[in-house]
């Protein structure tokens, strides 16, 4: 997938809303491989309905999304599992981990789908990150600092051509905020993915190549 196209999109909740502004809805937008991009946005804007779009869970609105030049309403079930395996990776604001789980195990569940990375780059990660003494610790007794870090590498054991990251950092001090942002711009970089961060307030210092206000 070289691009996500988004032509004239409004989620049917703004619809008979007027006076509205943004770079986003109601525009025509594509999000090209291999660039960074930031959608910021107040509350309330629809920053999870623009993330809900993207990956395939909601269709609640108005105009077209469009991987390359295929409308996603032309998708079955069985493409979207393709495409949230193979190409597009996301990291869920809420993470969605496994509480019962250790931090290994819910990286694993992913890894063993797609087989991309192995245990010794699953273990340099955790590394990298600052976490490997959590690695055999059940999700639901670590912080969530410490989660967003597991989430993170769960969103990076896969083949992606865009990774949408949504509310990446919001319990993490700035060295940790960086290390997350490196660990994910070095991965998408070997990938020539692009990368779409999605923001109601902090958010990863990154050189941007376009940032969106929702």
């Amino acid at each position: 997938m070289e691009a996500i196209h988004f032509r004239s999109v409004l989620p049917l909740v703004f619809e008979h809303q007027t006076g509205m502004e943004s770079d986003v809805w109601n525009k025509d937008v594509t999000f090209e491989k291999g660039k960074l991009y930031l959608v910021e946005a107040d509350s309330g804007k629809g920053k999870s309905t623009f993330c809900s779009y993207v990956v395939g869970f909601r269709h609640d609105f108005r105009g077209s999304v469009l991987f390359d030049e295929r409308n996603v309403a032309s998708l079955s079930k069985s493409d979207w599992v393709d495409l949230r395996l193979h190409h597009i990776s996301h990291l869920f604001q809420e993470l969605r981990l496994f509480p019962e789980l250790t931090a290994l195990e819910n990286v694993d569940i992913k890894n063993n789908l797609t087989g991309f990375k192995s245990h010794q780059e699953i273990m340099d990660m955790f590394e990298r990150v600052g976490i490997s003494d959590k690695m055999d610790s059940k999700v639901g007794l670590m912080s969530f600092g410490q989660q967003q870090r597991v989430a993170m590498i769960r969103a990076l054991v896969q083949p992606f051509d865009f990774i949408l990251v949504d509310e990446p950092i919001s319990h993490l001090d700035d060295t940790n905020s960086a290390m997350m942002a490196d660990i994910m711009m070095q991965e998408a970089q070997r990938q020539g993915a692009g990368v779409i961060v999605t923001s109601i307030g902090k958010h990863m210092d990154l050189n941007y190549d376009h940032i969106l206000k929702l």
